[in-house]
């Protein structure tokens, strides 16, 4: 959760040794869901420090561990496997877990950027529609990069008006789960 509080280099660094340990326990536990969400933390710190070999090779651990997860998914949009991150991501939304409050959104925003991505922007809006859903009232920095993140790509469609629609509900949304 170190993450969600911002993104500070004291913060990554608290975040990468809370995903290492979690790691540690959650292989020790014998828990695959939880491994691989720690794996993919650390995953998305390698891409975003640019260290890209690193990231495929945690990625592909991730896999291991967390057959048809969230983070197995995630993991391959950022690498820019979206057809197999699709497939993941929709199995995601249907295994165990994904009830929690905070992981459904991001794997809806994650989902919607995705098939945005593919081209298909009726599919990401609709997305986008359950991930605000879910959203609201969740105060999360991944959750608030996710609403913002919506809204840059939704720009380009100004002159839909579904895609205006949603990009001024992501802002009330926003403006309710800011974190303190």
């Amino acid at each position: 959760m170190a993450q969600d509080e911002g993104d500070t280099p004291e913060l990554r660094g608290l975040a990468q040794r809370h995903y290492a340990h979690s790691f540690r326990l959650a292989a020790e536990a014998g828990d695959p869901e939880l491994s691989a969400t720690a794996l993919r933390g650390l995953a998305v710190q390698c891409v975003d420090l640019g260290y890209r070999a690193e990231a495929v090779q945690l990625g592909e651990t991730c896999v291991e561990y967390g057959r048809w997860a969230h983070e197995s998914g995630m993991l391959l949009s950022r690498l820019g496997d979206l057809d197999a991150a699709e497939e993941h991501l929709h199995l995601a939304l249907d295994i165990h877990g994904l009830d929690r409050r905070r992981t459904r959104p991001i794997v809806l925003a994650g989902l919607g950027g995705v098939r945005l991505r593919q081209g298909d922007a009726d599919g990401a809006m609709a997305t986008w529609r359950d991930f605000l859903d879910c959203a609201d009232g969740i105060r999360s920095v991944k959750v608030q990069a996710a609403l913002q993140d919506m809204r840059v790509r939704l720009r380009r469609y100004s002159g839909v008006p579904e895609a205006q629609e949603l990009r001024e509900r992501a802002a009330r949304v926003a403006g309710r789960g800011q974190p303190r």
